[in-house]
């Protein structure tokens, strides 16, 4: 990327807004006071609080613990440790985002892919087929990460009945949940108290680099991730504790509607060139490739068009699709459309 003379860089899921103005107040007063150095291992009480405040009044759930993690990949790797031992087998959905394979092929695991294409719907038979013995775990994603698909209500509420039946915990990631455009979002642990909830202000809140996660879940999984936190992250930095808990009070309808109107005008310009499923959440579209390989695309897409996308066999084995993040400004989301659009044409 630093070799192009002014890309268009869709390839970033960051979000192109600030970070409330009252969060950054909120770390710096922190910081300028002092609190800089470890808190508890869960986190600071006040954030605890306010958070599992939201959490129980939105689930009516009052038996859940609550961790807050270096980040929401933290929150992951702390889940994964505590669920899984070598041999144990994780059913996850592909696309996938990046982390998750190696993450449970790092502590010994087995992943069970499903692959989801082409309509990247979840069928629930498919799942049940899957679990066997050393099943220990089902590791969504909704909003998606890359496909911008967001689970219905009622094939969570399945997927769900059907963990709990085989006694195998749902991780449910639900970091994009504000990134929900088309109709209410629906948490996994409403349908299950056994569920694992993974959650963060990094893409809601525009926080990605201050590492503030959550996750929450039955008492003794929890209880065993605030264990294994001390003995590797310790804790989440204490001034991005304090500014979360600031942002958690702030409105952020303004921010998910600009990323919606981007969503929508991307999905108009690349409609009637490219072949893809509606993204109903996230800030991703998930095109298949004109071409006969993903990977190749992304190389000519940088070679012509100095675009930078990400292909689908990041995500996966399959090379059939590629990622776009439209949280960029107006005007390079119009230029990578323009660009788009030559490379479809010139295949």
């Amino acid at each position: 990327m630093r070799t192009l003379d002014d890309p268009i860089n869709l390839s970033i899921g960051q979000p192109d807004f600030a970070m409330p103005e009252a969060a950054c107040n909120a770390a710096y007063d922190a910081m300028m006071s002092g609190k800089n150095g470890y808190t508890v291992t869960q986190g600071i009480p006040e954030l605890r609080s306010r958070i599992s405040s939201e959490v129980r009044e939105q689930l009516g759930h009052t038996d859940r613990a609550f961790c807050i993690t270096s980040g929401t990949s933290g929150a992951l790797v702390l889940a994964l440790m505590a669920l899984i031992d070598p041999g144990d087998e994780v059913i996850i959905f592909e696309p996938a985002f990046v982390m998750y394979r190696p993450l449970i092929e790092f502590f010994g695991g087995h992943c069970v892919a499903i692959d989801l294409s082409p309509t990247f719907e979840i069928d629930i038979d498919a799942v049940t087929a899957r679990i066997g013995p050393k099943t220990r775990a089902v590791l969504l994603n909704s909003p998606n990460n890359p496909t911008g698909k967001v689970v219905s209500s009622e094939t969570l509420k399945r997927l769900a009945d059907l963990t709990d039946e085989h006694n195998v915990t749902l991780i449910s990631d639900e970091l994009y949940r504000g990134f929900c455009y088309d109709h209410p979002f629906s948490s996994a642990a409403t349908f299950s108290e056994n569920s694992i909830i993974l959650d963060g202000f990094s893409k809601s809140h525009a926080m990605t680099g201050w590492r503030v996660g959550y996750m929450h879940g039955p008492p003794e999984i929890i209880d065993a991730c605030i264990t294994l936190q001390q003995y590797t992250f310790v804790c989440s930095p204490q001034a991005g504790q304090w500014a979360a808990l600031a942002a958690a009070d702030c409105d952020m309808t303004e921010s998910f509607d600009a990323c919606r109107r981007k969503r929508d005008r991307l999905v108009e310009g690349l409609r009637d060139h490219y072949d893809f499923t509606h993204p109903d959440g996230a800030f991703y579209l998930y095109p298949k490739t004109p071409g006969s390989s993903a990977e190749q695309f992304a190389e000519l897409a940088v070679k012509q068009e100095q675009l930078l996308i990400v292909p689908g066999t990041v995500f996966g084995r399959a090379d059939t699709h590629f990622r776009i993040s439209y949280t960029v400004s107006d005007d390079m989301l119009e230029r990578g459309i323009e660009a788009l659009i030559r490379l479809a044409d010139s295949h």
